[in-house]
């Protein structure tokens, strides 16, 4: 199983796949077909948000899969847009009624302020509200209801705002990493302070594809594009996201059984 069988360690001590399987843009119609697909193919730990509209799909994917449900690993995210501890409670319920698995692995925060001001790079802090946020996932988590809590596409700032104030600090950092996109200070953070940095869109959204130089590399190796970027990601002491649908994608993406060496991750890191 390879890859498939590894795990990193939390902060809490809880075991998490080292690769998961993302489902972003999967319509909650299609979501348990793709997600019966990718744990047929190997995968035990999925990702998914209320944002995406999928976790009832999801729910049904994993119950349907017929694996225990200790077996498995999922994912989920307070909406980026809720801000108040009654937002974030309602938030959690929902999850936990849609995805109607028992329990939530990791719950993450999904952004640091709403997705517009995100876009937009608006530069204003809800320190106060990530919060109140946070105490609703904390008490979720103290509860049982959900193992472990992080947050997503967080700055240094945003994270140390919830380490000084809260019980708890966050044991995920779910950001946007790949070739081209590093973070390298913000994973260095992270990492030195035993938090787990999940890479999605490890393949840029499928930009690095059509990119000559991480194509040749990638033939170098003997590998796909996204073989490639997902094991670039893996080999950053991240944990890769790829998403896929078609089935053949699907084991694709698993098949990361190989080491970039040092020169290859030197000419993967300067690419621009």
């Amino acid at each position: 199983m390879g890859v498939l069988s590894e795990h990193f360690t939390l902060s809490n001590g809880v075991s998490i796949p080292k690769l998961g399987f993302g489902t972003w843009q999967t319509p909650n119609e299609v979501a348990s077909e793709v997600v019966q697909g990718a744990l047929r193919s190997g995968y035990t730990h999925i990702d998914t948000a209320r944002a995406y509209q999928n976790e009832e799909g999801v729910g049904q994917g994993v119950r349907a899969s017929g694996l225990l449900r200790e077996d498995l690993f999922i994912t989920t995210k307070v909406k980026a847009e809720f801000k108040s501890y009654e937002q974030a409670k309602t938030s959690i319920e929902t999850s936990l009624a849609q995805l109607d698995l028992g329990y939530i692995d990791l719950l993450l925060i999904h952004a640091p302020k709403p997705w517009p001001e995100m876009f937009k790079g608006i530069d204003t802090t809800y320190f106060e509200e990530n919060l109140a946020v946070w105490t609703a996932m904390e008490e979720a988590y103290q509860r049982g209801d959900v193992r472990a809590i992080g947050v997503s596409n967080f700055s240094i700032a945003d994270i140390e705002n919830i380490t000084v104030h809260a019980a708890t600090a966050p044991m995920a950092n779910q950001i946007r990493l790949h070739v081209g996109h590093t973070q390298a200070d913000l994973v260095a953070y992270c990492q030195q302070h035993a938090i787990l940095v999940e890479a999605y869109s490890p393949i840029a959204t499928g930009k690095l594809l059509d990119d000559p130089q991480v194509a040749a590399v990638a033939t170098r190796n003997g590998v796909s594009v996204a073989q490639l970027c997902i094991r670039y990601a893996l080999q950053k002491g991240c944990l890769p996201l790829p998403k896929a649908v078609h089935p053949e994608y699907i084991v694709s993406n698993t098949q990361i059984d190989f080491e970039l060496s040092a020169d290859d991750m030197a000419e993967l890191d300067a690419i621009g």
